[in-house]
């Protein structure tokens, strides 16, 4: 009995010294290092930072890290990160606006003693759901993602659920999301906002009977915003579309949804919309 209780103070240790060392520096440092090797093309750029064991994935496929869309050049004309120490994970959104190959992009990695575990990453381009990445970059840049004060920051629960009762409002419409006012979407580069952002709202209706899972998580407290990766339920039954890998990243302040972006991959070109709006996503600017 004595030997098992030692066994179990040393596992508890290096359990707790593996989450003491996952610090915001440490993620800071991964986030900037995976944003230089997408630049460069270069996924050696990344050989020090992941596992043998690294499972890397591009629209929720797993593919040889080698081969994807992270071992091409980019010349990236924005960037932002989250950072998440409690999951030991990061979130990072690009943008390209080259008019030969312009891309959104939505890149989660989560990490294990030291290494990344995982990389999934949404790589979108024109023919995926509203894409628009130079509708993207505008909007995007009249938004303020400042880190917020300390003594206003939310917890993690709270930034946590707010996202999530977006998605349980999907398939239960007395579900009460906390919109903020005023509030905005922006999805692959429409926008359901005006020019004036201090009027915008983000209830403009949504579906009701989509069931919304497989959610994964990056929380950063102290930019107020969670990153969810879901698969999006595929919105034309028709012809017969599997769920979208989808990204949504949400600005909660004070407890309220402030911004919505969303990145989603599909597997028809317009994600088999033909062009037509669904309910919940009517409202969308397409252009700047």
């Amino acid at each position: 009995m004595k030997n098992y209780s030692v066994l179990f103070a040393v596992l508890s240790l290096a359990s707790s010294a593996s989450a003491a060392s996952c610090t915001r520096d440490f993620l800071l440092d991964a986030a900037a290092k995976y944003v230089a090797a997408q630049t460069a093309g270069r996924t050696a750029t990344l050989s020090a930072l992941t596992s043998s064991s690294l499972n890397y994935t591009e629209s929720d496929k797993t593919i040889d890290i080698n081969t994807g869309v992270l071992s091409h050049p980019m010349k990236i004309d924005h960037t932002r990160s989250f950072h998440d120490t409690a999951a030991c994970a990061t979130f990072t959104e690009l943008i390209v606006t080259d008019p030969a190959k312009p891309y959104v992009i939505g890149t989660r990695m989560v990490f294990t003693d030291g290494k990344a575990s995982l990389i999934e990453t949404i790589a979108t381009k024109p023919g995926d759901w509203a894409f628009n990445a130079t509708g993207y970059l505008h909007w995007d840049s009249m938004e303020k993602w400042d880190p917020i004060p300390l003594e206003k920051r939310d917890t993690r629960e709270v930034i946590k659920a707010a996202g999530d009762a977006y998605f349980e409002r999907f398939h239960n419409a007395s579900f009460v999301v906390p919109w903020g006012t005023p509030c905005a979407r922006l999805e692959g580069g429409a926008y359901t906002g005006q020019r004036d952002l201090t009027i915008n709202s983000c209830d403009l209706g949504l579906p009701s009977t989509l069931v919304v899972t497989n959610r994964r998580y990056v929380v950063d407290e102290e930019m107020g915003a969670v990153a969810i990766y879901v698969g999006f339920p595929g919105l034309d039954r028709s012809v017969g579309l599997a769920p979208m890998p989808d990204s949504h990243l949400f600005r909660v302040e004070g407890g309220k949804i402030r911004y919505i972006h969303t990145v989603s991959t599909c597997e028809h070109a317009g994600c088999g919309m033909n062009g037509s709006m669904i309910p919940g996503r009517r409202g969308l600017r397409l252009t700047a």
